[in-house]
């Protein structure tokens, strides 16, 4: 069912894209928006694992610098029947993890070192095990398009409001005032709206698919809520709102009210830990 919604949602977004070309061009707008769309995208498969690698100063680890950890990532990636990912370390004092990479041939695993000092063995192979699983289901390259196509809606949706204000928008007639609503109002939202619900299921398939790779659905479950407890406490100095989403508890979580949480890239930890629950139950 996640990977179905995903699949929808990934439409509804190119879709989106699609329309806004066509309005500000009809079908050669609509070209043009495509081939931007392509052109990002190809940029954000080759370019955004290294990119998001460099801006948290994430230093690569091997069996030498770090055995416990790379020992950890070798056996998990071995029992998921997938290839040994690179593994690196990110200095700081909030715990956190992600995984980037465009596909499970070019993984990447990334842990903060106040992780490794606030989980035990077992959640942090049950948070080794989620991130392990995005660069499995290709989420990791799933979420960099979708950030892209977003980012290219926002971007003119804040043009048209920009021509809008120099007076350059047909604002006399109703169609023009529609057009104008749409652009700068309705489509960026719908596009974030698009991104949070593609990224929320691809956490629960995460979640389930690394509880069942490390066994221990409630281990995964105890991890969350602690990162949860840190991340509301402390915000990562080096986070950005953009990659956000790359990680398995927001590092923004603790900022702003109900308003933060209705927009956040990530499902409720609560809603994460029932389900994982539900996981344990069965295997039982």
């Amino acid at each position: 069912m996640n990977s179905l919604k995903t699949t929808f949602l990934l439409a509804l977004m190119t879709g989106l894209l699609l329309a806004i070309g066509n309005m500000f061009g009809g079908r050669g707008g609509m070209m043009i928006m495509l081939v931007f769309s392509i052109g990002m995208n190809f940029f954000s498969y080759w370019y955004s694992d290294k990119i998001v690698l460099k801006m948290y100063n994430a230093r690569e680890v091997d069996a030498s610098s770090a055995p416990d950890l790379v020992r950890m990532v070798a056996k998990l990636a071995q029992k998921g029947n997938m290839p040994m990912p690179k593994v690196y370390i990110v200095d700081t004092d909030t715990p956190n993890a992600f995984a980037t990479g465009r596909d499970p041939e070019h993984g990447a695993v990334a842990v903060t070192t106040a992780i490794m000092r606030a989980l035990n063995y077992e959640e942090l192979e049950g948070v080794i095990a989620h991130e392990l699983s995005h660069i499995k289901n290709r989420d990791t390259l799933i979420s960099t398009v979708v950030a892209s196509i977003a980012g290219v809606i926002t971007s003119i949706a804040h043009m048209a409001q920009w021509a809008a204000i120099f007076g350059r928008s047909n604002d006399d007639d109703n169609g023009g005032i529609l057009e104008f609503v749409f652009l700068v109002v309705l489509a960026p939202l719908a596009a974030t709206l698009i991104q949070l619900g593609i990224s929320r299921s691809r956490e629960y398939e995460a979640d389930e698919t690394g509880a069942k790779l490390s066994g221990k659905p409630m281990a995964l479950a105890s991890a969350l809520q602690k990162i949860e407890y840190y991340a509301k406490h402390q915000v990562m100095p080096q986070a950005t709102q953009s990659t956000s989403h790359m990680f398995i508890i927001n590092p923004f979580s603790g900022m702003g009210g109900w308003m933060t949480s209705l927009f956040s890239t990530h499902p409720t930890t609560q809603m994460r830990v029932a389900k994982l629950q539900e996981l344990a139950n069965k295997v039982r």
